[in-house]
């Protein structure tokens, strides 16, 4: 029971991951100004980085004997992500506004698994903590700076808040063993986190004089953890993985 559990929990953080890492790496070459340009291109990276880590764990937990061909090879409602992370990038306020919202849930929740009860979590989150301090260093800074701008830009931001927030929630949708895990004290439960979360991102959003819309905390139809994805996320995983499907049996 606890290894399904677990295998749950990690394969949602590292498809999280992996997509989100995706679509980020897309702005290589196409920031609004070369230190984003750098920046995107880091993080995108650093968020692969992670999903491999995670992959590695879940291969160790519950034999997964190619982590290529679960990483690209899964039919689509096999995945675990989140809708937020499935959403093209549109313009830059949309995706800077994702990575502040869905870092400082990520934050919140590797700082969880610094006292979990399964050794190999501990582990990552404290290796994963230099990173994501950066990150959130780099998200704060630029949604309160923004939003500060001129009328435009405060107006783009506040734009981006609204449409990415009641997103954002999905990422805290309950899986079908959390109260095992919470009982096992693997981590808080996705409720906790979420609490937490919108404690973390209302200082920074009042900074930034953008209006918080108000919470939807009552859980919503399955979404992503249960393998119902958005229309954009078939095409991204055709495009994802389709080096991998011209031979996925190749030797890289």
């Amino acid at each position: 029971m606890l290894r399904e559990a677990l295998a749950e929990l990690i394969t949602k953080m590292a498809d999280d991951e992996l997509i989100l890492g995706h679509r980020n790496s897309a702005w290589t070459g196409l920031g609004p100004i070369l230190e984003e340009d750098i920046a995107f291109s880091s993080m995108a990276q650093d968020k692969i980085g992670h999903a491999l880590a995670l992959y590695t764990l879940l291969r160790e937990l519950s034999g997964i004997k190619d982590m290529d061909h679960f990483a690209f090879g899964r039919q689509a409602d096999q995945f675990k992500c989140c809708h937020l992370v499935e959403y093209p990038n549109g313009e830059y306020d949309f995706s800077l506004m994702r990575h502040f919202l869905f870092d400082a849930a990520e934050t919140l929740r590797y700082e969880s698994l610094e006292d979990s009860s399964f050794e190999p979590l501990r582990q990552l989150s404290r290796k994963f903590r230099g990173e994501l301090k950066y990150h959130m260093l780099h998200g704060n800074t630029w949604v309160i700076q923004l939003g500060h701008g001129d009328e435009e830009s405060h107006a783009r931001m506040q734009g981006a808040l609204d449409a990415c927030f009641p997103l954002a929630f999905g990422i805290f949708e309950q899986g079908n063993r959390e109260a095992f895990l919470i009982d096992q004290q693997v981590y808080p439960g996705e409720r906790v986190l979420q609490e937490r979360w919108l404690e973390k991102i209302y200082p920074v959003l009042v900074k930034a004089s953008l209006n918080m819309p108000a919470p939807d905390l009552n859980p919503g139809t399955p979404g992503g953890r249960q393998g119902k994805h958005t229309v954009y996320f078939a095409p991204l995983l055709e495009e994802m993985s389709e080096v991998f499907r011209m031979d996925p049996e190749t030797a890289w």
